[in-house]
C-alpha cells in the first residue's frame, strides 16, 4: 500500500498524546491512591495534559488533509454501528474533552472527595475524571487499531497484533514523553515513568518484530487463479494491463519496493526502540532529563518510520491481477 504522510502524522501523534495521558493517571493513581505517597502539584499535571491535548490536536489537523472534501468529514461518524473508522471518529473528540476537563480540575486545585474507600483512601474528582480519559483512550487504541485489523484481505494486517503493537507503541512514545516531561520538571515521577517507558518500549519491539516474522510466513488465501477466476494449471502474466500508471497501480503498490521496506525496518527498529531503550536505561535513576528528550525524540522519528513500513508492507490482494508491469 501507498502510505499517505497525513495518517502517518495522525497516527503518531493522536497515539502519543494518548499514551501521555495515559501516563500522567497511571502515575496520579499510583502515587497517591496506590502508593499512599505524596505526588506532584495540580499544575504539572494540567500542563502535562495540555502537552497531550496539543498533541491530538494537532493529529487532528493532520487527518483533515487526508479528506477529499473536508467538508463532509462529519458523516464519517454516521456509520458508529458497524464501522471502526466512525468510532474512532467519536471517540477522538471525546478523548479530548475529557483531556480539557482533566487539565481544567487540576488547574484550578478542584479536589471534591467523590468517594472514600474503606482503607481510608479516597476518590477525588481529578482522579475520577483521569480514569474516564484513560479507559476512553485505551478505547480509542482498539478502535484504530481496528480499522486495519478487520481488512481481511490485507493479510499483514489482519491479525491481532495490529492493534497490540499500535497500543503498546502509543503508550511507549507517550510515557517516553512524560518521562521527559517529568524529567525537565525534575518531577518525583520521574523514576516512575521513565521504568514504565522502558519496559513498555521493549515490549513493543518485541511483539513488532513477531508480527513482522509472522507476516514474512503469511500465506495468501488468494492466487492468481482465483483473481482472474480460472482454474488452468499454468498462468504466467506477462503484462499489467494498463499502458500507463492508475490508481490501482499507484495507490496500492509501496514506492521503493521490498529493498526500502527493508531498510526502514531495520531504521525503526534501532531508532525506535533500540536506541530510545538504551537512553531511558542509561538515565534510569539520574538527574539528566536531556537524554529522556533525545529518546521521546528519537523514538517518534522512529515510530513514523514503523508507520510508513506497517502501510507500506501491507501488500493488496488486487496486486495478485496488477503484479507485472508492462
Amino acid at each position: 500500500m501507498r502510505p499517505a504522510f497525513s495518517v502517518l502524522f495522525l497516527t503518531t501523534l493522536i497515539g502519543s498524546g494518548q499514551g501521555l495521558l495515559i501516563a500522567l493517571v497511571t502515575a496520579q493513581f499510583f502515587f497517591v491512591i496506590g502508593a499512599g505517597k505524596g505526588g506532584e502539584s495540580g499544575a504539572f499535571y494540567a500542563v502535562g495534559s495540555a502537552l497531550a491535548l496539543v498533541l491530538l490536536g494537532l493529529g487532528l489537523v493532520a487527518s483533515f488533509f487526508h479528506l477529499a472534501n473536508p467538508q463532509r468529514g462529519w458523516r464519517a461518524a454516521a456509520r458508529w454501528r458497524t464501522s471502526w473508522l466512525s468510532r474512532e471518529v467519536i471517540l477522538i473528540p471525546a478523548v479530548c474533552g475529557l483531556t480539557l476537563l482533566y487539565a481544567g480540575v487540576h488547574w484550578l486545585d478542584w479536589r471534591p472527595v467523590l468517594v472514600v474507600f474503606a482503607n481510608g483512601k479516597a476518590l477525588d474528582l481529578p482522579m475520577a475524571v483521569g480514569f474516564a480519559a484513560a479507559a476512553v483512550s485505551l478505547l480509542l487504541f482498539v478502535c484504530t487499531g481496528m480499522i486495519y485489523a478487520c481488512v481481511k484481505f490485507i493479510r499483514q494486517w489482519a491479525s491481532i497484533w495490529t492493534v497490540v503493537n499500535y497500543l503498546l507503541m502509543g503508550l511507549a512514545s507517550g510515557f517516553a514523553l512524560a518521562a521527559a516531561y517529568a524529567g525537565l520538571m525534575d518531577s518525583v515521577l520521574r523514576d516512575f515513568l521513565v521504568a514504565d517507558a522502558l519496559a513498555l518500549t521493549l515490549l513493543g519491539m518485541a511483539t513488532r518484530l513477531y508480527q513482522i516474522r509472522r507476516n514474512g510466513h503469511a500465506r495468501l488465501r488468494s492466487s492468481l487463479k482465483t483473481a482472474i477466476g480460472t482454474h488452468h494449471p499454468q498462468i504466467r502474466q506477462i503484462t499489467q494491463g494498463f499502458m500507463g500508471q492508475s490508481f490501482n497501480t499507484i495507490e496500492f503498490t509501496a514506492p521503493g519496493g521490498a529493498e526500502t521496506i527493508r531498510g526502514l525496518t531495520v531504521f525503526f527498529t534501532l531508532a525506535g526502540f533500540a536506541a530510545p531503550s538504551l537512553l531511558l536505561a542509561v538515565s534510569l535513576g539520574g538527574t539528566g532529563a536531556m537524554l529522556l528528550v533525545v529518546a521521546a525524540l528519537c523514538q517518534y522519528g522512529g515510530l513514523l518510520a514503523e508507520r510508513w513500513v506497517f502501510f507500506a508492507a501491507g501488500n493488496h490482494v488486487q496486486n495478485l491481477y496488477y503484479q507485472a508491469k508492462a
